[in-house]
């Protein structure tokens, strides 16, 4: 729905999370009988989980946990693990800075070159650990990197950025774009993520150059601030429920289903029923894993774009390491506040309302709620406690 936002100027009215509910259905289901599995290429996960390609979040470790729990972590191939022998080292120095040095002490980090013969080695260490591997490249480094990436066992290449477009414009002859369609085309047989995105069109665009799937999210994480740095988003529930339907268009156009993946701006295992609900086939989460206690960051977490040379689009965020990535991601939960056995969330979530696997619980009813978080909880909200909260165990407070 349009409205007038001033003389010759409208807009589409769009939604976020916390302004949508689910509704029940007449069923409801044994939670044991639903299925959250997903495909990706030839690949099948147990759980419709992503981790987002941030150095606080995934190392070749954790990536090796995350992958056995039955997800999938995408590690920055432009990040620290590539940049430094000792990654580690560079990741507990940026937990010490104070927040009014952090982002130019990322910027100084984040100068060391990345080193092709580092990028082979974390592609062969998360390989050793028995799961897929999963890496990140933006689109102006891809073809920099990714042939050292495939020769040393990359299974899926993500091409990430904070917007993904399939046609980029320059009069700098000396850097032509990447033509995605034709690059994609030479990766085949090799599962190729494309985004961020947020809307239809550059969905349905993004789609059309052979992407086994694409990520919508523009700016609604945690860590990023390039909503208020340029201004540019869209909610996530409206954003994911755009491109959701640019898949059932190219699936006519084509006959080629596209993954659809919600990236960012879930706190809870609500936020992410909502995600599937709206349309995604999976999640990709960044600081709702990152308190894990094996996170590489040292209980900190920041974006791709925070530690930008010019212009940069992100924070470093502190997130209170309260579990273990089993615990966050399997359960068992002993917290109230949804932040706790996340899948586990999701397949109650999908029992409760009758829903069978996630292609089905794309086609739940939804109704727009701002109540719903609100409603009846004064208690809650007055003592800090339950969803009263809000997702404290996620975030904290940068010092």
């Amino acid at each position: 729905m349009e409205v007038e936002i001033g003389r010759g100027k409208k807009a589409r009215r769009a939604y976020g999370f916390d302004d949508v509910a689910i509704v029940p259905s007449r069923r409801t289901r044994d939670p044991d009988d639903v299925d959250i599995s997903w495909t990706l290429g030839p690949y099948r996960f147990e759980l419709p989980l992503l981790a987002a390609a941030l150095d606080g979040v995934v190392s070749p470790d954790t990536a090796g946990i995350l992958g056995k729990l039955g997800g999938l972590a995408v590690l920055n191939l432009e990040g620290i693990q590539c940049r430094y022998e000792n990654p580690d080292e560079q990741l507990a120095r940026i937990a010490t800075f104070s927040k009014d040095i952090a982002t130019r002490e990322l910027q100084d980090i984040y100068r060391e070159p990345v080193k092709p013969e580092l990028i082979a080695r974390r592609i062969r260490e998360i390989k050793s650990h028995g799961v897929v591997a999963a890496a990140s490249l933006t689109p102006q480094k891809v073809r920099s990197y990714y042939e050292v990436a495939l020769e040393a066992g990359l299974d899926i290449l993500v091409i990430q950025g904070t917007v993904v477009s399939a046609e980029h414009v320059s009069k700098d002859t000396s850097r032509p774009p990447l033509n995605l369609k034709e690059f994609i085309r030479e990766l085949s047989p090799i599962p190729v993520i494309v985004g961020g995105c947020a809307s239809y069109h550059t969905g349905l665009h993004l789609m059309r150059t052979g992407a086994a799937g694409v990520l919508v999210g523009v700016g609604p994480g945690a860590i990023c601030t390039t909503r208020g740095v340029l201004g540019i988003g869209v909610p996530q529930a409206t954003a994911i429920a755009d491109v959701a339907a640019a898949r059932s268009q190219h699936m006519l156009e084509t006959g080629d289903y596209v993954r659809v993946i919600a990236d960012g701006g879930m706190r809870n295992g609500g936020d992410i029923a909502k995600a599937i609900a709206c349309g995604a086939d999976a999640v990709m989460l960044g600081s709702a894993l990152a308190r894990a206690h094996e996170a590489p960051g040292h209980g900190y977490n920041w974006g791709m774009a925070t530690f930008h040379p010019t212009l940069p689009r992100g924070t470093r965020v502190a997130t209170k390491p309260n579990g273990t990535f089993e615990e966050i991601v399997k359960g068992p939960a002993r917290e109230n506040d949804g932040t706790f056995n996340l899948m586990g969330a999701l397949r109650t979530s999908m029992a409760t309302c009758g829903y069978q696997d996630i292609s089905e619980f794309n086609r739940a009813e939804l109704m727009v709620a701002p109540a719903l978080q609100t409603e009846g909880k004064h208690l809650q909200r007055e003592q800090a406690v339950g969803m009263g909260a809000s997702g404290k165990a996620t975030v904290g407070v940068a010092d």
